[in-house]
């Protein structure tokens, strides 16, 4: 069971994390983008976040420990795609068992979540490479998973990390069950990914499967304010990485790279307990 101090929520802001405050409201678009998708009905919210809450950190340490046990087996058999999979999934479930609870009830994810997502996503990679035939449930989950990973990110290059998977992970959903709601979670997760064509292409896609003219037009209104707000999470991104070449340089004069990139976390968390 993780521990007080580990349980503490990533949106937590006092003392030195209030530098990254000003950053947290510009890329806040990512979580309100998201926000958008889901509340329109299309999404399903168990589908990208799970089931997590603080009351079940029994469950938490059960998964950890099935996790665990894989990874003995994996020892001798380091390739073997199912217990890839096993791994991958009990991992992920570990950390959805992990969040806390916020000041208004709401759930959010602890240090603890964010450990086991990061160990899910390694899992996920050595999985993709011994499989041809990656699982469209568990690509959807891991596409979910990545997405949150990028929202709790230290940099903004592992947050563009984290959100190229995440979109590469729908992608291998989508392409084996083109559902509506595979559809436009791809087109979300490509726009935030910086690929707007094929974001365009998947929207499109979705709004052929609406079944009435009110929900195109949800997924149209919904597309076109993520469009806006993917667009300003490139431009911080792209403004972090010109802080950071000029710091490198010793050319500091234009403000501190800190202030950008902040390994208190730049996608809304506010750093990690140690």
């Amino acid at each position: 069971m993780a521990s007080g101090d580990e349980r503490r929520m990533v949106f937590d802001i006092r003392g030195k994390r209030r530098n990254v405050v000003k950053v947290v409201y510009a890329v806040l678009a990512v979580l309100m983008g998201l926000s958008l998708f889901l509340v329109t009905g299309i999404g399903n919210v168990g589908d990208i976040f799970g089931g997590g809450n603080s009351s079940e950190s029994n469950l938490a340490k059960e998964y950890e420990e099935k996790a665990e046990r894989i990874e003995t087996k994996l020892k001798k058999q380091p390739d073997d795609p199912t217990l890839l999979a096993g791994l991958t999934t009990n991992r992920l479930q570990a950390g959805q068992q992990s969040y806390g609870v916020g000041p208004n009830g709401e759930p959010l994810p602890s240090e603890q979540s964010r450990t086991q997502y990061q160990e899910a996503s390694a899992a996920w990679s050595e999985y993709l490479k011994a499989t041809e035939e990656p699982s469209p449930s568990l690509a959807q989950r891991m596409g979910g998973v990545l997405f949150i990973l990028a929202q709790l990110s230290r940099s903004y290059p592992e947050a563009e990390a984290n959100l190229e998977a995440a979109a590469e992970a729908q992608k291998i959903a989508t392409e084996q069950r083109p559902t509506l709601n595979a559809l436009s979670t791809q087109a979300i997760f490509s726009l935030y990914a910086g690929d707007t064509k094929e974001a365009e292409e998947m929207n499109a896609a979705a709004e052929k499967k609406a079944t009435s003219k009110f929900q195109r037009e949800q997924l149209g209104n919904q597309f076109e304010s993520t469009k806006k707000r993917a667009a300003e999470f490139q431009k911080q991104a792209a403004e972090a990485e010109k802080a950071s070449q000029e710091a490198a340089k010793g050319n500091n004069s234009g403000g501190n790279p800190e202030s950008l990139e902040n390994p208190g976390g730049v996608l809304g968390g506010g750093g990690l307990t140690e």
